[in-house]
């Protein structure tokens, strides 16, 4: 008979991995400051302080980093949600209560280095990003039908936190500018090691009750949606951001499922029963329709962009 352990069970056998985990990551986290990653210098009073309000031709962005830095920074903007969805479905005793709070601090300074950049910066209109700011964090963002509990939970934050710090470092890449490229390394370098220790939990989850694992992984990894989505503009964003390489089809898989997956030996494993196996199956028939979707998206990509280079459109730089 394959095991099966409730939440309470789960979080008690793995709290030892919790601990160590975490005194891994406070061993390894390099403490910084986001004021160290802002051109204070830029900075200028706006109309209300006798100064002159945001205008487009302010911003040195192009659209494409526009779009990127709302759309990571509203993602980051929304934490409340993510600390009452990861403490609701992990615990707040012992050292996932510590974790919790840890990342959430850690977290909360990628917002606050972002929007301060921004302002200073004059990188967007900042009461557009505001007023979105107010829509995404009224609305919230919660877990569908069937997603709660520690399984699919751990498995959702292991690929998310990846999926984040690739969507930061090529949005860094497109901006231009050396102090935004700096800050977004030193955000991605955070959500490598979130992810680092997110990834690891899952890893003993996995060991420890294998069917009942990879069940949650094959419907994170079948259904996975940026945690950004619900906000203004995010498909819109989306499509932009896909379009030119900071967050595509082909990274997604190949830089943030395929690593983990093989991370934690997914298709080489053999401790898998007859349901294990069963959900092995559907992440692998999900993994080949998504190869095929890659080079399909890729495809019309560069039909897409010879259509404009024939019309003189400029691509962003």
């Amino acid at each position: 008979m394959t095991k099966h352990l409730t939440q309470l069970e789960i979080l008690t056998e793995l709290e030892p991995v919790a601990e160590q985990n975490l005194n891994r990551h406070l061993s390894t986290a390099k403490d910084w400051h986001p004021h160290d990653y802002v051109p204070w210098d830029d900075g200028r009073n706006f109309a209300a302080m006798g100064g002159q309000d945001w205008a487009p031709e302010q911003s040195t962005l192009n659209e494409v980093a526009k779009a990127a830095m709302i759309t990571n920074l509203l993602t980051e903007d929304n934490l409340p949600s993510y600390h009452r969805e990861i403490s609701a479905n992990f615990s707040s005793d012992g050292a996932w209560g510590s974790w919790i709070g840890r990342w959430t601090a850690e977290e909360n300074r990628h917002g606050i280095v972002m929007r301060d950049y921004l302002v200073v910066t004059r990188g967007v209109d900042p009461v557009a990003l505001e007023q979105a700011r107010m829509i995404h964090m009224t609305g919230g963002m919660h877990a569908p039908d069937g997603w709660s509990g520690f399984p699919v939970t751990v498995a959702y934050v292991t690929f998310q936190e990846l999926a984040t710090r690739v969507s930061h470092r090529n949005t860094g890449r497109v901006c231009n500018d050396a102090v935004a490229d700096r800050m977004l390394q030193r955000i991605a370098a955070d959500e490598n090691l979130h992810m680092i220790f997110y990834r690891n939990l899952c890893g003993a989850y996995l060991d420890l009750v294998p069917d009942q694992a990879i069940a949650a992984i094959t419907t994170i990894v079948t259904n996975f949606v940026m945690p950004g989505y619900g906000m203004p503009n995010f498909r819109r964003n989306g499509v932009l951001m896909a379009k030119h390489g900071i967050y595509d089809l082909r990274q997604h898989l190949e830089e943030v499922v395929q690593p983990v997956l093989k991370k934690w030996n997914i298709f080489d494993r053999t401790d898998f029963g007859p349901r294990g196996e069963q959900a092995r199956q559907e992440l692998g028939v999900f993994l080949e329709k998504l190869e095929k979707d890659v080079l399909k998206f890729e495809e019309q990509r560069d039909r897409m962009f010879a259509r404009e280079a024939a019309r003189g459109i400029m691509q962003p730089v």
